[in-house]
């Protein structure tokens, strides 16, 4: 089957839990599939009006710790940036892999589908 199989949760301030998966329909990197996994939270988010958005990552391109010099990465960071203006606010943050067990079951579920 083709592409990788993306999520994310967007969670609200009293804790509840909104998971989003999907197969992409393309073959691309790992770093693709990062940016692909941001923006499909980033554009949840919007489509649930929120104003005020906070990122967790445990990618440090997304987080802006490394420059974005891949060709193929500009659109992304571009089109995440671009998206990211929708917003009162935006930030992105650091979660440590092994913290991460809600993105992490999520996407073992994703692989199963």
């Amino acid at each position: 089957m083709l592409g990788n199989r993306i999520g994310a949760v967007l969670t609200s301030l009293e804790y509840q839990y909104f998971p989003f998966s999907t197969r992409l329909g393309f073959n691309c990197t790992n770093n693709m599939v990062e940016y692909e996994a941001c923006a499909m939270g980033i554009t949840m988010a919007i489509e649930h009006q929120v104003k005020r958005f906070k990122v967790f990552s445990d990618s440090a391109l997304l987080r802006g710790q490394w420059e974005t010099c891949d060709s193929k990465l500009i659109p992304y960071h571009s089109h995440v940036t671009a998206m990211g203006e929708q917003f009162d606010e935006i930030s992105f943050h650091y979660v440590p892999r092994d913290k991460n067990q809600m993105v992490d079951a999520l996407a073992t579920l994703s692989s199963m589908l």
